[in-house]
């Protein structure tokens, strides 16, 4: 996949740290927006609104920069043959994202677990894998079964859980308006198909350890 960030970036185990932008690609979307604005009665020489279309622009680059990113090689970059078979549960992943069908953001929380079959890997991969695939355009079921098969093609495991819980703002803003509501969705392979694994993974991650 190409690249879209300078070769200078800072990388670490095939993880970007994203703080500087393609210029061309942020002089292209800021006049699409620098037009929009126009369209929606709005003024974008006014001093509120001169910078907006690049503000926007950048803050877009941003939040869906995870396709520049390879989730299998962030995991790949940090795994250790370890005989550990336990299960290994990473819960209360923060999740942001932007919903493709009105890009709209979405957030909430992710919790996974995977049951190791010879290698174990480092624990803060598990949350940028999330990050990843959140920070693309998005719809949660999607998000949900590509943080599993990346996982589990990955590693190998026994079996890889994911649970999201996120609150869309296309439905509070917009829509039916339903501020309280969230959105639950779900994900097995292997051990955790099977009802006794899952419920001990599900009591897990709603334990406190307070």
């Amino acid at each position: 996949m190409e690249n879209n960030f300078p070769l200078n970036e800072e990388e670490i185990d095939g993880y970007v740290k994203i703080d500087r932008y393609n210029p061309e690609k942020i002089a292209r979307i800021a006049g699409h927006y620098a037009e929009i604005l126009e369209l929606l009665g709005e003024d974008p020489s006014r001093a509120g609104l001169v910078k907006t279309p690049e503000r926007v622009a950048k803050a877009l680059q941003f939040l869906t920069h995870g396709y520049d990113l390879d989730a299998a090689t962030v995991l790949r970059g940090a795994m250790f043959e370890e005989e550990y078979s336990q299960m290994v549960v990473v819960k209360d992943i923060e999740v942001y994202s932007m919903c493709e069908h009105h890009m709209l953001p979405f957030f909430g929380k992710a919790h996974v677990a995977y049951i190791p079959n010879g290698h174990i890997v480092g624990l803060s991969k598990i949350p940028r894998v999330v990050d990843i695939f959140a920070r693309r355009l998005q719809v949660q079921e999607r998000l949900t079964n590509e943080i599993r098969d990346c996982i589990h093609e990955t590693l190998q495991p026994v079996g890889v859980a994911v649970v999201i819980e996120c609150k869309h703002l296309c439905m509070c803003m917009r829509g039916v308006q339903k501020q309280n509501s969230v959105t639950t969705t779900s994900a097995f392979t292997g051990e955790f198909v099977h009802e006794r694994t899952r419920h001990e993974f599900l009591r897990l991650i709603t334990a406190s350890l307070d």
